[in-house]
């Protein structure tokens, strides 16, 4: 499954403008602001009909415009989609495939995306609901049949939320709960099996990846649930249990809700002990695991978005990741020092102010000639 064509108007500085993808790696170089990230971006918002840089999608929006549009186009053998997604300052935004609303399932009939910015680090160093809302966007693309799951448990969780204000309120009786304990459990035991699947899946792949990648010691995934409930019934009774202190603070304090994904190096957690380096290195290390979970389960690789990845690695991690990128199916890759990178055959793309232009086979052979 490739992207094929990528259109854009009125996205943020980029100039209107259609481009055909490579179907391997592709470079995209410019100077420091000139719309390589918003190149990056634009493509996942045609893809996913949000922004991977804001909640808000009217930022995209170019000055003096009133509308920002990505049209993408998805090759999946002979058969072709269409993905377009638009935002406008006074309507919101739509996400349409083939013409149609995309819905929940459409997940399955687009690339499935890893991607790396240098605020995604976050997913190594930040708080674990960070961790938690990767892994459940990780999990339908694995498992598309399991879209739902986190939808679900969440509409379970605001109800019993809910129903907790009107008791402590005075408003309903606390026997009430009951039935919102038990559809809780069964909807978390769904998510909580879930969740530990996909990292026991991503684990060795993990390990594998972080030392492909350098990483000083051995990387560690694991999966850290609150709730150790074999079952509905258990992790119900794990509720009742603590239901007075749910009353106190008004709000269901046990739960997938507060689930941990332990990231280590050498038995020690990155987030607390981990350089900046490693940390970088190992959320690439999680992006090449999961392309390689995707690619066994759904027989296609991830479409890579890979912004400003070269900028604190050293010459060797570089050549390394360089090595894995070539191997990785289709990506995009952004640079501002073409030196960064290693001289392999590539396409390439030049931003320039806004515009995005091909470099065509012998300019890049002249360059690597000189």
């Amino acid at each position: 499954m490739l992207v094929e064509t990528l259109e854009l108007r009125g996205f943020r500085n980029l100039a209107d403008t259609e481009l055909r993808l490579d179907s391997s790696l592709t470079v995209v170089h410019g100077p420091n602001g000139a719309g390589k990230t918003n190149l990056l971006e634009a493509l996942f918002f045609g893809l996913c009909g949000r922004s991977c840089r804001t909640r808000s999608e009217r930022e995209a929006i170019r000055f003096g415009e009133q509308l920002a549009r990505v049209e993408v186009v998805v090759a999946d053998g002979v058969e072709r989609r269409s993905f377009l997604s638009a935002v406008a300052r006074d309507e919101g935004r739509r996400h349409l495939l083939d013409g149609a609303p995309a819905g929940p399932a459409s997940a399955a009939k687009r690339p499935a995306l890893a991607l790396f910015m240098p605020d995604r680090l976050a997913l190594i160093k930040g708080p674990p609901a960070a961790r938690r809302a990767h892994l459940d966007r990780l999990v339908p693309a694995i498992w598309p049949a399991r879209a739902d799951l986190r939808a679900r448990f969440g509409r379970a969780l605001a109800q019993r939320n809910a129903l907790l204000a009107r008791v402590r309120a005075g408003a309903a009786s606390s026997a009430s709960l009951d039935a919102w304990d038990r559809e809780l459990a069964n909807e978390g035991v769904r998510l909580i099996a879930a969740r530990r699947e996909a990292v026991e899946s991503l684990a060795e792949p993990f390990r594998a990846a972080g030392q492909r990648l350098g990483l000083p010691g051995e990387a560690e995934l694991a999966y850290r649930p609150r709730s150790e409930a074999a079952d509905a019934d258990e992790l119900a009774a794990e509720l009742r249990e603590r239901r007075g202190a749910d009353l106190e603070r008004g709000y269901t304090t046990h739960g997938p809700q507060y689930d941990e994904i332990r990231i280590a190096l050498a038995g020690r957690t990155l987030r607390r002990y981990g350089s900046q380096g490693q940390q970088r290195v190992a959320l690439l290390a999680l992006l090449f695991a999961e392309r390689e979970l995707l690619l066994e389960r759904r027989g296609t690789a991830p479409l890579m978005l890979l912004d400003d990845v070269m900028s604190e690695l050293d010459p060797e991690r570089r050549e390394l990741l360089t090595e894995t990128v070539i191997g990785a199916g289709q990506a995009l890759l952004t640079a501002t020092d073409l030196g960064q990178l290693p001289r392999r055959p590539r396409h390439e793309l030049r931003v320039r102010a806004g515009r995005i232009e091909p470099v065509s086979d012998g300019a890049q052979e002249a360059r690597e000639a000189a």
